[in-house]
């Protein structure tokens, strides 16, 4: 299934019901008002919106709409947990020698995480807001999934049953707070605002083969100002599986319906693929030229972060957003 959040004035939206090809959508009040009342109870609801799901496939239902991507909020507007960690160790070690610290052996096998705001994500197509150019700003393209509820301990073994929607992610950082900020020895706080997900949700079973190991066997495919910055593959080099990740979270505390679980920007060893931020590009520039020649975003440029299916068909919508100031 593909799942939607439409604006409708209402703090979570409204749950719409999105075909497959991302043309047509209907919103499914019967069932759930909200994404967050889907999760609850998503045993019980699923196969009464499957149904809904295959008709609308086959254009059924003459209630339905052309949908639009430009009313979506991001799938779930608020959410009772966001947190990301650093699936792809690679794209860690890079972004730590750009800022001189050093990389313990253990962040191979331990997952990194950080807990993000969850009260105030931005909308797929709206712009994001700051105050100063100063700050750093950069984008990272990254894939999440939902989850229904997680038990404490969870195995990776069963986490994976766990998994219930998938989306992808712009974690907006800011590069030139963070190194004060985790000098403190406490995390991110200001150097992570608020971050935006894509127009769609999806269940696992709509990527087919390409879900394969808790993984995306896709490239993600980030675009700056209009020019292609890079294509990673999701699903090489990722040292940590969303299992794993799941698990990981889950070690001293259960899960609520609704958590967003996300991998960490998607980075590969093959630099023909490209990166998904534009700290890891300008790390890469100072290890090949002595210094960084890529600058941080300014007011005005746009981030674009998609993936395409094997028929070069958009997966879950895009995420078009613009960096504008903010002036209160």
């Amino acid at each position: 299934m593909k799942l939607a959040s439409y604006n409708n004035g209402r703090r979570d939206g409204q749950l719409m019901l999105v075909s497959r090809d991302l043309t047509q959508t209907v919103a499914v009040p019967a069932i759930a008002h909200t994404m967050q009342q889907l999760l609850d109870g998503w045993d019980l609801l699923k196969p009464q919106l499957q149904e809904l799901y295959d008709a609308l496939n086959e254009g059924k239902l003459p209630n339905a709409q052309a949908f639009d991507e430009a009313k979506c909020l991001s799938p779930l507007p608020r959410a009772y947990q966001w947190a990301d960690g650093s699936a792809y160790v690679n794209h860690v070690e890079l972004v730590r020698k750009a800022r001189g610290a050093e990389m313990p052996e253990t962040f191979w096998t331990d997952p990194l995480f950080y807990q993000g705001g969850s009260d105030s994500f931005i909308a797929p197509k709206a712009d994001i807001p700051l105050a100063s150019e100063d700050w750093g700003i950069d984008f990272e393209s990254e894939i999440a999934v939902i989850t229904d509820d997680v038990p404490m301990g969870v195995s990776v073994e069963n986490a994976a049953s766990h998994i219930k929607l998938l989306m992808l992610v712009n974690d907006v950082s800011l590069r030139n707070l963070i190194p004060a900020e985790l000098a403190k020895g406490f995390g991110f706080f200001q150097s992570k605002p608020s971050s935006s997900f894509s127009p769609v949700a999806i269940t696992p079973d709509e990527l087919g083969h390409r879900w394969e190991d808790s993984k995306v066997h896709l490239p993600l495919i980030t675009h700056l100002n209009g020019e292609l910055f890079g294509r990673p593959n999701a699903g090489v080099d990722m040292t940590f599986n969303f299992s794993q990740l799941i698990s990981h979270v889950a070690k001293t505390r259960p899960l609520g319906a609704g958590a967003i679980i996300g991998s960490g920007t998607i980075s590969n060893y093959d630099r023909s693929a490209g990166s998904s931020c534009l700290a890891e590009k300008r790390m890469l520039e100072v290890i090949a030229d002595g210094k960084a020649s890529t600058p941080f975003m300014r007011f005005g440029d746009t981030v674009r972060i998609e993936m395409l299916d094997d028929n070069g068909a958009s997966i879950f919508g895009s995420i078009d957003q613009k960096v504008v100031e903010y002036k209160a």
